[in-house]
């Protein structure tokens, strides 16, 4: 397998990482110079891609690609990607195999705390989710136009090293907002990296939910992490009344409970199934913090 994953950063460079330690060659693009050495520190061959343009080097890599991961996230103007690859997916990508793009649960907008599976009909809330579900459609139509197996990958709330309710407690920026019946699925990184190989090794295609088995009230996640901290968690908040931003506001417009039943059915296994166990294993490993 020869690897490009567009925007290896949080959960790109986990994807890019995990397919490295297998063995399979992987490259990834970053807007950013600095991040270049810890990209090749994690096995992954850097690439400066600014959104706009593909430089000769990074053509002449993707030549060799085999899977593709799309990391991206789409703006008011589409997917970044889309318009320079063109109609015609083997000028640029001549031995590509398979397509996976990371997309979000937000999709599915607001279901009032009911249970989402893939089937269920999205109308997403937010404007970020509505450009994610046009990106969804656009890879679709490329994919088909193409005859190369997609795999839509639709995470929940991410978290894992050095981004986790202990660094938030740490920093003394945690909170415990308390809104009646709320509840938010989340992911662990690493999950994120095994399901996006799972499904690259088989080359699998379709809308895939990568997310926990747990839905829960968010501020059970911080209560959890200051008990394993031994400290006291911060007091609860009135929803309503909490001072906060309009983007972290309208996090809170969606309320659902995410199944993650056909990605297992396929025969996937998450190493880290509910928050409890994912929090015990960061806060004992010491990774937390990484």
């Amino acid at each position: 397998m020869r690897m490009m994953i567009f925007g290896a950063g949080y959960s790109g460079k986990a994807i890019g990482a995990l397919a490295a330690t297998r063995g399979h060659q992987v490259a990834g693009t970053t807007r950013s110079l600095e991040k270049k050495e810890t990209l090749a520190a994690s096995g992954i061959d850097p690439f400066p891609f600014d959104g706009v343009s593909l430089s000769d080097e990074l053509i002449e890599a993707m030549r060799s690609v085999t899977h593709l991961v799309q990391s991206i996230a789409p703006g008011e103007n589409g997917d970044p990607l889309l318009p320079l690859l063109g109609n015609e997916v083997r000028t640029h990508l001549p031995r590509l195999e398979w397509i996976g793009y990371l997309s979000t649960v937000g999709v599915y907008g607001d279901h009032g705390g009911g249970w989402v599976d893939e089937k269920t009909p999205c109308r997403p809330v937010s404007q970020r989710s509505v450009e994610r579900l046009q990106a969804e459609e656009a890879w679709q139509s490329f994919a088909a136009a193409s005859d190369v197996p997609l795999a839509i990958l639709r995470l929940s709330g991410i978290y894992g090293p050095g981004r986790n309710p202990f660094v938030n407690l740490t920093r003394g920026n945690a909170r415990r907002l308390v809104k009646k019946d709320q509840v938010f699925n989340r992911i662990r990184v690493e999950d994120i990296a095994s399901a996006a190989l799972f499904l690259a090794e088989k080359r699998a295609a379709g809308t895939f939910n990568v997310t926990d088995n747990e839905p829960c009230p968010p501020q059970d996640v911080v209560a959890e992490a200051a008990r394993l901290m031994g400290i006291e968690p911060p007091p609860e908040q009135d929803f309503e009344t909490a001072e906060l931003t309009p983007m972290a506001r309208s996090f809170y417009g969606e309320n659902k409970r995410v199944s993650n039943a056909k990605i297992t059915g396929l025969g996937f296994r998450f190493q880290y199934p509910d928050h409890r166990v994912s929090l015990a294993e960061l806060w004992a490993s010491g990774r937390w913090n990484k």
